[in-house]
């Protein structure tokens, strides 16, 4: 009987062991589950109109379009599209011989970025100027990019005029920009952004949803430039992200966006390199949070909980924003003042020596006994400590984002602006170049 039993037992086991075995099979052989969701319409790929989307999602979609309305502004930045040329008259003179001199408005709101890259002032729609401005400036301003890039491919997208390929846009910035159609998953979307990461051996693909709530950020809030005769839009990061590192690529490759009046210098303009500067082992970047975390709080509608997608500075909601890691919201208000204010006041003095070391080039370069070594070399220091004020000073954040960053590339700055003042003067002999703190807003035109 013990024997019957015991076989009995054996073959339980025996039939177990291979019903979980089949079980485990099945399972491993299924497709991978997508975030569940019922769509009520089928969105095509790549759908530039960001309504139909929202038919699908309705939460996400109408605090997107809150967006187009959202003008706050913060202490030192907003959303109101102010002039910092007004605001902070020194820029006038800073990018003097520059587009940037004539029109510097504070970005909007992501539904009004195709209107506002339109009006601004710094376009050139001659189309018989060959510095006519390219169609590599709707990179990151419409939602129909996605579709064009696919079709066109993206060398033939940026040879485009401006007006020309306005013609083909008629889309913000929106869904399709950061989405999936179908999957909703996050992905990259511009071209020049994934050439940038495979350069560096980083395949997007294999990111987790959480660093792609960064990642897709990169689609457009970073450095960039514009190659070679096509505009070719090209992120800068072939020696690595830092500041430091995009310096020595552009002094690699020798390239310049304008030669600064009556200096000779050749310039370099920052964009918003809010995902080179962040990810620069930024406090909050190394403790795993993401720019949605902070931009895009989690929010509820009922039993719905959503990502809003009403963009805008964590400190217009800092209950939702920052309240989901730290419990004394007040206090972390008060902090980011302290940052910020330590920061643009640090900038402002940057300016002021950048200033003095321009004023003493300018009287260099116009003395023909000047000596041409020194001079050239205080262009050097000019350039660089231009570009290190304006890699701060371009970022959305008052230094926020990666104080201590901030901070230590504003002291370089001024750094090298002092060794440009100094070796101008001694070009030509003239210690009364090095008076600092001279500079003057009233003689702003």
């Amino acid at each position: 009987m013990q024997k019957y039993t015991t076989l009995i037992l054996v073959g339980l086991i025996v039939v177990l062991a291979a019903a979980l075995t089949g079980v485990l099979i099945f399972l491993k052989n299924q497709p991978t589950q997508e975030r569940a969701f019922q769509p009520l319409v089928e969105i095509q790929p790549m759908e530039p109109d960001s309504e139909k989307w929202g038919v699908n999602f309705p939460n996400q979609y109408t605090t997107f379009l809150k967006t187009k309305t959202n003008n706050i502004d913060t202490t030192y930045a907003g959303a109101s599209q102010f002039s910092w040329l007004e605001r902070d008259p020194r820029q006038v003179l800073l990018f003097a011989g520059y587009p940037f001199s004539k029109d510097y408005n504070d970005d909007r709101g992501h539904v009004n970025a195709l209107e506002d890259v339109r009006a601004t002032k710094r376009l050139n729609l001659n189309l018989d100027d060959p510095k006519r401005t390219p169609g590599t400036c709707y990179s990151c301003k419409s939602s129909n990019n996605p579709a064009l890039w696919n079709e066109l491919g993206m060398e033939d997208y940026d040879k485009m005029s401006f007006v020309e390929l306005g013609e083909k846009i008629d889309q913000s910035i929106g869904c399709a920009n950061c989405h999936e159609a179908g999957t909703m998953r996050l992905i990259v979307t511009n071209p020049a952004l994934e050439e940038a990461l495979t350069a560096q051996g980083k395949d997007w693909e294999t990111f987790t949803r959480q660093e792609m709530r960064t990642v897709v950020c990169a689609n457009c809030h970073v450095e960039y430039y514009f190659a070679g005769e096509g505009k070719y839009l090209t992120f800068p990061w072939a020696n690595g992200t830092d500041v430091y590192s995009i310096i020595e690529f552009y002094e690699n490759i020798g390239f310049k966006d304008w030669d600064y009046p009556e200096a000779g210098t050749p310039m370099l303009k920052a964009q918003h390199p809010e995902f080179e500067f962040f990810t620069a082992d930024s406090t909050h970047f190394n403790a795993g949070v993401s720019c949605s975390d902070c931009h895009m709080p989690y929010v509820r509608d009922g039993a719905a909980k959503f990502s809003s997608h009403d963009v805008h500075s964590p400190l217009l909601n800092p209950e939702l924003a920052c309240g989901q890691c730290h419990t004394d919201t007040e206090y972390v208000v008060r902090r980011v003042f302290v940052i910020q204010e330590q920061v643009a006041t640090t900038k402002i003095a940057t300016e002021d020596a950048i200033l003095d070391a321009i004023n003493a080039l300018q009287v260099a370069a116009a003395d023909p006994n000047a000596d041409s070594a020194l001079l050239d070399q205080a262009r050097t220091w000019h350039r660089k400590a231009q570009y290190l004020w304006d890699f701060v000073s371009a970022e959305n954040s008052t230094g926020f984002h990666n104080p201590e960053y901030a901070l230590k590339i504003l002291a370089d700055s001024t750094n090298y602006a002092r060794q440009a003042q100094m070796l101008a003067a001694q070009s030509i002999d003239d210690t009364s170049l090095l008076a600092t703190g001279t500079f003057d807003q009233g003689s702003i035109p």
